[in-house]
């Protein structure tokens, strides 16, 4: 099987707490997974754990290639601290400073990418703006930027829209889809937009401390594991 990622058996507890339970499934090179869930169904867990930002209590995650590089654009609040001093272009190189061992600083080659990566998101303008300056979807589309400089081929997005106005946010999934579709990153949308997700995602994974269900997009309308869709 050409798995990308074998989720086996993975259970995570908070204390006495247990968050997931028994969870399995597998994801395919150039998959674009819609994952979805109650407030409190372990979505973020599953998350931290395929990052492996915490620990798991039973079970597996299997990469095909542990040294995959993977982007993430964790659930933040979008700052409108113009104080804050960081330029455009000093966040998105933050982003390739975690696969460095030393010395950690920006090289020819690295701008190079920065630029790339900021002129493919249509953001090169904003190079020098300080980040606090930005609109919402103007700063969504610089930390997508720094997840996306390194070329990663696994992209994990957590609630990324939920701070966007509808037209920004239908933007922002029209640039994701493009992403996986010419590039064949596989990703992993974490959501509560469930309109957004059928019209996106090819895949729809829905979870409450165990899998719900995990199959074509298509095949979720005729399934009985409804979400309670609440917009975050």
């Amino acid at each position: 099987m050409n798995n990308q990622i074998e989720v086996k058996h993975v259970s995570v507890k908070y204390g006495n707490h247990t968050v997931l339970e028994d969870v399995s499934f597998s994801i395919k090179k150039g998959d674009y997974i819609g994952l979805v869930g109650a407030n409190g169904s372990g979505k973020t867990t599953l998350v931290k754990s395929l990052l492996g930002l915490i620990d798991i209590e039973k079970g597996e995650i299997v990469y095909a290639n542990p040294n995959i590089k993977k982007g993430y654009l964790p659930q933040i609040a979008l700052t409108s601290d113009s104080l804050f001093p960081a330029e455009v272009k000093e966040i998105v190189g933050i982003g390739l400073l975690g696969g460095k061992i030393r010395p950690k600083i920006i090289t020819k080659l690295d701008l190079v990418k920065i630029d790339a990566i900021l002129k493919r998101l249509s953001i090169l303008d904003l190079k020098h703006k300080r980040i606090g300056d930005l609109s919402g979807g103007q700063q969504q589309r610089v930390l997508l930027a720094r997840a996306m400089v390194n070329s990663p081929e696994l992209l994990i997005l957590d609630e990324p829209t939920s701070a966007l106005d509808p037209r920004v946010r239908e933007d922002f999934y029209a640039l994701i889809k493009e992403i996986n579709t010419l590039d064949g990153t596989t990703v992993i949308l974490v959501s509560h937009d469930l309109g957004s997700v059928q019209k996106y995602a090819k895949k729809m994974l829905v979870i409450d401390r165990n899998v719900l269900f995990f199959d074509d997009v298509a095949l979720y309308a005729n399934s009985h594991h409804h979400v309670e869709a609440h917009h975050a």
